[in-house]
């Protein structure tokens, strides 16, 4: 194989890597997206803290 066929092979497969690396990304993104739509849709779903619960620490047990 000549020199130029190897260096164009090689940056062939550099840029075939780095696209696989920026569709990887996005998809990934985009599914963090997704889950952070459902997180708050769950948040909002869940009821509020009622009065005086949570407000007060047992340091004695």
């Amino acid at each position: 194989m000549s020199m130029a066929t190897s260096i164009a092979a090689s940056a062939t497969a550099f840029s075939s890597a780095q696209l696989q690396y920026n569709v990887s990304l996005s998809v990934t993104k985009k599914a963090m997206d997704s889950q952070e739509v459902a997180m708050q849709g769950l948040l909002e779903m869940m009821p509020q803290n009622p009065a005086g619960i949570g407000q007060n620490i047992d340091t004695y047990a």
